[in-house]
């Protein structure tokens, strides 16, 4: 080779017989390239990357054990015996929040009633003293208008208490003045003095009375 033709081929670039194209670029080799490769592989028995992806996203994620899986089933049936606990408590509570709502209800209405009463309470003495003193004769417009007022009141639950001859008892009764009787074995009503009334189970009064019994 002449000396010409030697400095020729050396001014040449190498030439790269590589059949894969990379992006001038990006340096990413193309698609055509990683076809190839992938058919390279195939050819030699061992599988692509498309397939590695395929048979991560066919796998079944690993099943629980039989010791997780009863400490699952453990901590249901506590969750569901703790919220049915809870709810049979808020039932009760309910129950019993109706139950005091009731009864006071209740209690306020017998209470107002009873102040009614109370306020009253002149006139129906005036009444009883007149029909005892035998000023209310039947038929007559004053005996109209008691039983008109002793029946409003009776309609309310309103009773007298206090008759000759019961047994004391202090919860209904006020001794006004005690007559000794030695033949008595306890201490009963001798004479009513004022008569009580009692709504329902409050005392709207006592009743007055002159107590006959054994001395003190």
């Amino acid at each position: 080779m002449s000396p010409k033709n030697r400095d020729h081929d050396e001014n040449q670039d190498p030439v790269i017989n590589d059949a894969s194209q990379s992006d001038s670029e990006t340096g990413d080799v193309s698609a055509s390239d990683s076809a190839a490769a992938e058919k390279s592989a195939a050819a030699e028995g061992q599988p692509s990357s498309a397939e590695d992806a395929a048979a991560g996203a066919d796998k079944a994620p690993d099943e629980l054990s039989e010791e997780d899986q009863r400490l699952l089933d453990e901590a249901s049936r506590d969750l569901v015996a703790e919220m049915r606990d809870q709810m049979l408590r808020a039932q009760a509570e309910l129950v019993n929040f109706r139950t005091r709502v009731e009864r006071d209800r209740v209690s306020n209405r017998e209470a107002v009633i009873a102040d009614v009463i109370r306020s009253m309470l002149p006139a129906l003495d005036d009444l009883d003293r007149a029909d005892k003193h035998g000023d209310i004769r039947e038929g007559t417009p004053i005996a109209l208008v008691a039983q008109k007022i002793n029946a409003s009141f009776e309609r309310f639950g309103l009773r007298k208490i206090g008759e000759k001859g019961e047994a004391f008892d202090p919860a209904f009764h006020e001794a006004v003045v005690h007559l000794n009787d030695p033949e008595a074995t306890q201490n009963t009503i001798a004479d009513v003095i004022e008569p009580g009334y009692i709504l329902g189970e409050r005392v709207v009064r006592a009743a007055k009375v002159a107590v006959s019994g054994p001395a003190d």
